[in-house]
């Protein structure tokens, strides 16, 4: 993978090139205690999540007149990002999804914030430190975070009672589970699945990272691959058991009539599923799309061990960076770290109904939250075992995709966890061996230019 700065221009670059020429351009072309320096701030968030960081925004701008943050939503961010940061004029700090930062730290297109951070008195201690593991890479702090999530059960109360279950207790064990599904199972007369209790793969955005559950890791943090280990091998037995007991058509069938998760069609809003693994932003869904009367809950998701692997869950954040290139980096690290403050940190989650992933939360902050489940999605960040997402690799799209395949396969019946594993596991180590003996070539390179930004 080549550096940002030798990625060649194509198609659509330019128009981007001359949008932001023109924002560059925009203001005084002096700076002065009435010209403020002006900051460009791409940000990917719309709506409401968009309309919170934009008050952030005005209270950096009021606090201060030696800088102005033009705030801006972006629709494609990663292309546009990427492509701008090659033509040579990215904005001065983007939001980015923090799973994307290896890949930009590794194509020359970020600036590392250890010195600005330090300058500002920024430190680990200060964050809950699954997010601040998630905006380092290489030993380099990359980013700061600004919206964090973790992953947990939610659960439908009122099918729970119904199938005679206590509405207040959810299952803790992947055995438990199964025991819940069977009572939660429903059968239309002709056979056919009218809905379950869970379903893998509803939703299926975290279908490669089952292992965790298990105990397992996708890799050993250097140079292996794991996708085929005991734990890895054990969670996608226990998807395929799935297909084994239901059939692969009728599984098919069933899902193929769920709706979109941001409507009133989601499985889990019409019954169809009474079971999800879901995120901190579950109950936005809720409040817009569920029916007025649904009663729901969340715990942390069952394991296979709760003695060894209590309290798992992923744990993803969105993150601010500096482009390399950026025009102002000093000013633009300024503004992330008036972000970071806590009272801003805390006005931002809560207006998007999250938590804040600082180590330090004010009561009023919890106490008044909206969401009545804040403080599971918040004590599971502090596990021990909660998991960055997607592993460190920069070829994770490539794993991704291998994983997608492999489990469309499982759950087809085409092939067993076993042989569909195997094939994953062999095909993407030659693809890490592939990126390590680059990073040989190139990392001196790149780690001696970060080490002088």
């Amino acid at each position: 993978m080549k550096p940002v700065s030798s990625i060649a221009c194509s198609g659509g670059i330019y128009v981007i090139l001359a949008l932001v020429a023109v924002l560059f351009c925009s203001g005084c072309a002096s700076h002065s205690a009435n010209c403020p320096v002006v900051i460009q701030y791409w940000e990917k968030w719309t709506g409401f999540e968009s309309d919170a960081m934009q008050s952030v925004v005005d209270d950096f701008n009021a606090s201060q007149n030696r800088i102005r943050v033009e705030y801006s939503s972006i629709g494609e961010l990663d292309r546009k990002f990427m492509m701008a940061t090659a033509g040579g004029v990215p904005p001065d700090v983007s939001g980015i999804w923090g799973s994307r930062l290896p890949v930009y730290a590794e194509n020359n297109a970020l600036i590392p914030l250890d010195n600005f951070a330090s300058q500002q008195g920024i430190h680990r201690e200060q964050y809950i430190d699954v997010f601040w593991r998630l905006c380092s890479y290489r030993d380099h702090l990359w980013a700061l975070p600004s919206t964090p999530t973790t992953l947990a059960l939610v659960w439908n109360k009122k099918a729970f009672r119904e199938a005679g279950l206590d509405p207040e207790r959810p299952p803790h064990t992947i055995a438990e589970l199964e025991e819940y599904n069977d009572k939660l199972m429903k059968y239309r007369p002709d056979g056919s699945i009218e809905a379950m209790g869970y379903v893998p793969g509803e939703p299926d955005s975290w279908d490669s990272m089952w292992g965790y559950w298990f105990g397992g890791s996708l890799w050993d943090g250097n140079q292996a691959i794991t996708a085929d280990s005991p734990a890895n091998l054990e969670a996608f037995r226990w998807v395929e058991s799935y297909t084994k007991r239901f059939g692969a058509q009728k599984l098919i069938t069933f899902r193929a009539g769920f709706g979109n998760i941001a409507s009133s069609q989601n499985p889990f809003f019409t019954g169809r599923v009474a079971i999800e693994l879901e995120g901190v932003w579950m109950y936005n869904y809720i409040k817009n799309y569920a029916p007025p009367d649904f009663e729901w809950g969340a715990a942390p998701f069952p394991t296979s061990d709760p003695s060894k692997y209590h309290d798992t869950t992923i744990a993803e954040c969105d993150a601010l960076v500096i482009p390399s290139g950026a025009r102002h980096p000093k000013e633009a690290f300024e503004f992330i770290a008036f972000v970071n403050s806590q009272k801003e940190m805390e006005k931002l989650c809560f207006a998007q109904r999250k938590f804040s992933p600082l180590a330090q939360c004010s009561p009023d902050f919890l106490a008044n939250h909206p969401n009545p489940y804040i403080r599971v999605f918040l004590d599971l960040a502090k596990s021990p075992n909660a998991t960055l997402g997607p592993p460190r690799l920069i070829s994770w799209s490539q794993y991704k995709n291998n994983f997608d395949n492999a489990l469309s396969r499982i759950q087809a019946g085409d092939t067993t966890a076993a042989e569909a594993l195997h094939e994953v596991q062999v095909r993407q180590q030659k693809i890490q061996d592939q990126d390590l003996r680059r990073w040989d070539r190139v990392g001196p390179e790149l780690t001696s230019e970060w080490s002088q930004q």
